[in-house]
């Protein structure tokens, strides 16, 4: 095994790494694709094997038995990922799923689309006539967190803190987050939990139409004669937006990353804009906005080279996976055009991302509308790489428009 792979932990990953993890996930495809990272905890980075285990019944979300040790049982933190629907396995996980795609449903998502263009033009009217721009700071991410605002009617004066707040709590998601961290996720949950219990007592006195706000659908909505209870609706809230926050603002940052480095898939995306959808699908694929997933086996699992018995965790390489030249056709190419594409940056099964057809609205609009509007665009300097392992992105992007 060569030294990429050989001893590789996700704890400490080395700065290369972090630049570009896919070197290291070719290497342990071809010689460990089932590769330890400590006692009962393996990383898989084969398509088959990680499709494999998001399919798998024998696969738990729950993340009690992981969540205590690294958090502290009763933190904020381990209440919040312990309580949201990503990490949790039914009867939860069912109630609350039903109710958010209720409110996720086609219909939502299309009676969405013109605020989103308006959003975006609005936001690139304000670059117009600079010469150069941070697409992060002053494009991506804004776009999910005034989105995110407006679905669950959150006031615009009040929406300052929101992006702070979720940075903070999916950090600690980390594999081995630092003092810092923790304390930054444990303040930004208690103080997300503050205001939203001031504004959930104000939508209880006031709902709003819940075909229209997800806030007032979580509260009103019922399976199986019961509703969420206070904790779960909060936590719940806070998930809505974390999920929804910061990887749509990745796989903006990203997707114009990778067509700025692969100049000739921008040339053709602004040649033939119809190609917007499948440019979003291998966008997707190709630079993941979440690398890593996270599961526990509640029962043994035949896997490619090994069978991993009951109660092992693995760590799904989302990265890894739709880098898998047994699955996708010169991986390490972008290819805005390629068909199939079965990637899985949105999961598979039941856990499937529940926003993930809102992802792909935002990255739609404001990918489409960038490349339109400023048919010049290039990079204006290095570009800034968040240096998390789990979420794959950019602190600072510059631009020249």
């Amino acid at each position: 095994m060569s030294g990429l792979a050989a001893g590789f932990t996700l704890a400490n990953a080395a700065p290369e790494f972090i630049d570009d993890p896919y070197p290291t996930y070719a290497e342990l495809r071809r010689h460990d694709p089932v590769h330890a990272i400590g006692p009962r905890q393996w990383l898989l980075t084969r398509y088959d094997d990680v499709s494999l285990v998001y399919r798998s019944a024998a696969a738990s979300s729950d993340k009690q038995r992981e969540f205590g040790p690294k958090f502290g049982v009763g933190t904020p933190l381990h209440e919040h990922h312990t309580t949201s629907l990503v990490f949790s396995d039914p009867p939860l996980h069912t109630r609350v799923r039903r109710l958010m795609m209720g409110a996720l449903n086609q219909r939502a998502i299309a009676r969405m689309e013109a605020g989103v263009v308006t959003l975006v033009d609005g936001l690139l009217d304000r670059l117009e006539g600079r010469t150069q721009a941070d697409l992060i700071e002053d494009f991506a991410a804004q776009i999910p967190v005034e989105v995110i605002g407006n679905l669950l009617d959150v006031p615009r004066a009040e929406r300052g803190p929101l992006r702070a707040w979720s940075l903070a709590i999916l950090s600690a998601l980390e594999p081995v987050p630092n003092a810092e961290m923790l304390a930054r996720g444990h303040a930004a949950v208690t103080d997300f939990l503050a205001y939203l219990r001031t504004l959930v007592a104000h939508r209880r006195a006031h709902p709003n139409d819940p075909e229209a706000d997800v806030l007032t659908r979580l509260i009103q909505g019922e399976y199986d004669g019961a509703r969420l209870t206070e904790t779960e609706l909060l936590h719940n809230c806070i998930f809505l937006l974390n999920a929804g926050h910061e990887t749509t603002t990745n796989l903006i940052g990203n997707g114009v990353h990778a067509l700025l480095a692969q100049r000739s898939q921008l040339d053709r995306l602004q040649r033939e804009p119809a190609l917007i959808n499948s440019a979003i699908e291998e966008l997707l694929r190709y630079e993941s906005p979440l690398q890593l997933n996270n599961r526990q086996l509640s029962a043994p699992i035949a896997l490619s080279t090994r069978e991993l018995p009951a109660g092992d965790f693995v760590t799904l390489g989302v990265g890894a996976a739709n880098r898998d030249p047994m699955q996708f056709a010169a991986p390490d190419t972008l290819d805005i055009a390629r068909k199939p594409n079965l990637h899985v940056a949105f999961g598979h099964g039941a856990h499937a991302c529940a926003g993930m057809n809102v992802a792909r609205l935002e990255a739609r609009i404001a990918i489409g509308a960038l490349v339109a509007r400023f048919a010049r665009l290039d990079a204006a300097g290095p570009a800034q790489r968040d240096r998390r392992v789990r979420f794959r992105g950019f602190v600072h992007l510059p631009v020249r428009l």
